[in-house]
């Protein structure tokens, strides 16, 4: 004949069951930060002009029509990787003059193409803003999100 729970064995299970799930999760918080701190991102490299080229990607609200590692707005391109796609991830001046050049050239007045705002930064703010895109595009993201898109 099946034993019948009491309620002394009920909560024992449920507090025994909460106590278990609580250390998982604890341990797997725990995993998770320790990988995004020592190994999925170059902190070694961070430096002042990334940080400041951070500060001109929020300033402007790049997010409101960019990503970045797949968070922020779907309307204009994904952006960890866009040194990659210009093919300038190895050459701060190459990315400089690239980024330059492209924020200049907007709106490009292409008909029936979303067109970006022109923004006056200054070349110290674009520069840092390519600094800050060739930062991100170092992160270990783990192939997300998938871009292939040029």
């Amino acid at each position: 004949m099946a034993e019948v729970m009491t309620k002394t064995m009920a909560r024992n299970v449920f507090y025994g069951g909460s106590l278990f799930f609580i250390v998982i999760f604890l341990i797997m918080s725990f995993q998770s930060v320790r990988y995004i701190v020592n190994e999925s991102t170059d902190a070694a490299t961070l430096t002042d002009s990334v940080a400041r080229g951070k500060r001109v990607w929020e300033e402007n609200a790049c997010i409101n029509c960019h990503t970045l590692m797949g968070e922020g707005a779907y309307f204009a391109p994904e952006l960890v990787n866009v040194m990659t796609r210009w093919g300038v991830q190895d050459d701060p001046e190459g990315a400089f003059e690239t980024l330059d050049g492209w924020i200049k050239d907007q709106p490009s007045g292409d008909e029936g193409r979303r067109q970006m705002p022109y923004f006056e930064l200054t070349e110290e703010q674009t520069r840092d803003l390519a600094n800050f895109f060739l930062w991100i595009n170092t992160i270990d993201t783990q192939g997300w999100p998938p871009n292939d898109a040029g």
